[in-house]
């Protein structure tokens, strides 16, 4: 650029803190199987975007779960879905290898589809689940790939009694899933008769609702489910009487199914091994920050490292914490910035840490109230008499 100019120039600023936007996480992953789908709109093994569930039930065939999956995430909502639709087979060794999927001559398959989300459809799946396929090879599997994605895993418990339940979530440890024993059931539109409507895919559909109408702060459990009128496995339940099966069930990180005023999940916590990690909320407020603040500051990775460029990342993390907690997605959080960890060595190899902390906004799990007789209240019986006869 010239030094000299006889006129008038204006050079832009773009220095300062920039705001964050929080990423979107009421977007479902699902891999189904449909061999009479459209193959247009549902290719094999390939990531598809379903922005009009509605719309797009009407191609989804009428064999396998798509469908059925679909029919159950829409009475709870309308939500972004990403479905990948993998072959058929009546071998379950077979269905089980379809559904887990490979990379193989550079394309991904099955489970492993949902990992190229964001590159073919610039959405990430965060709400995921297998519906009616979810053998414990398939769960196994679909807990590593929440983990790549930063998304949640809903999914069955193996066994028809809830101590089989119990025993199978030790089979994990991981805090990116939420185990479900039994399903629903209600009115199938497939095949046009009441029957058992899956509880995983109903979970997904209210899971994305609770994100749009109250926010990701807010557990799964004792909100009202749409569109079924029972349940398949008998689970006792009572309020305030630890001795029951829903509670024997949450008591062992699994979430029953439950009808008290309505049909309800009931249960916050996950299979995690970690304590700050036991409710599902937990979880996903942790990966929620965790994206939000990465994917907000690409816009400053090589820029030169000047004490205004620190000091706008650190203000503009901050600002982002304090916003959360004024919403109630937070009950707290700030970030700073750390001598000890930024030294002149580290900074001088273009290398800077930002520490912030936060804390979840916890559910409330167990209310007590304690209930005392006293006599205090009749101490001024006699003047209360008078007082009415008075009046």
């Amino acid at each position: 650029m010239a030094d000299f100019l006889h006129g008038v120039r204006v050079i832009e600023e773009t220095t300062g803190v920039r705001p964050i936007r929080t990423i979107a996480t009421a977007v479902i992953g699902i891999v189904a199987t449909a061999d009479d789908a459209d193959a247009t709109l549902f290719p094999l093994d390939e990531p598809v975007l379903l922005t009009s569930i509605v719309d797009a039930i009407g191609k989804a065939g009428t064999t396998g779960t798509l469908a059925r999956s679909l029919y159950a995430i829409s009475r709870q909502a309308n939500a972004m879905t990403v479905v990948v639709r993998v072959a058929e087979d009546v071998d379950a060794v077979v269905q089980t290898a379809n559904v887990i999927g490979k990379y193989e001559n550079g394309k991904y398959t099955g489970t492993k589809a949902l990992l190229t989300a964001q590159t073919k459809l610039r959405v990430t799946p965060r709400i995921l689940g297998v519906p009616e396929l979810d053998s414990q090879e398939v769960t196994t599997e679909m807990v590593s790939i929440a983990q790549k994605l930063r998304g949640f895993l809903y999914a069955h418990t193996v066994g028809d009694t809830k101590e089989a339940a119990a025993l199978y979530e030790t089979s994990f440890a991981a805090r990116e899933i939420m185990l479900m024993y039994g399903d629903w059931v209600g009115f199938d539109e497939v095949s046009g008769t009441t029957t058992t409507i899956d509880s995983v895919a109903t979970a997904l559909g209210l899971r994305a609702k609770i994100d749009n109408d109250i926010g990701w702060h807010k557990t799964l459990s004792n909100v009202a489910v749409n569109g079924v009128i029972g349940t398949t496995h008998d689970v006792s339940f009572n309020l305030s009487d630890p001795s029951n099966d829903a509670n024997y069930l949450n008591g062992n990180n699994v979430t029953a199914l439950i009808h008290s005023d309505g049909y309800r999940y009931w249960g916050n916590r996950t299979a995690s091994d970690e304590p700050k990690f036991m409710f599902e909320n937990y979880t996903r407020t942790a990966q929620v920050l965790a994206d939000t603040i990465e994917r907000a500051h690409q816009w400053a990775i090589d820029k030169p490292l000047s004490p205004g460029l620190a000091s706008d990342i650190v203000d503009g993390v901050d600002v982002k914490l304090r916003e959360l907690t004024t919403s109630g997605y937070l009950l707290g959080g700030a970030s700073w910035f750390d001598a000890s960890l930024n030294t002149k060595e580290t900074l001088y190899s273009g290398k800077m840490v930002v520490p912030y902390d936060y804390t979840p906004v916890p559910p409330l799990e167990q209310l007590e109230f304690i209930q005392k007789i006293t006599d205090t209240y009749l101490i001024d019986f006699a003047r209360r008499v008078e007082a009415s006869q008075g009046a």
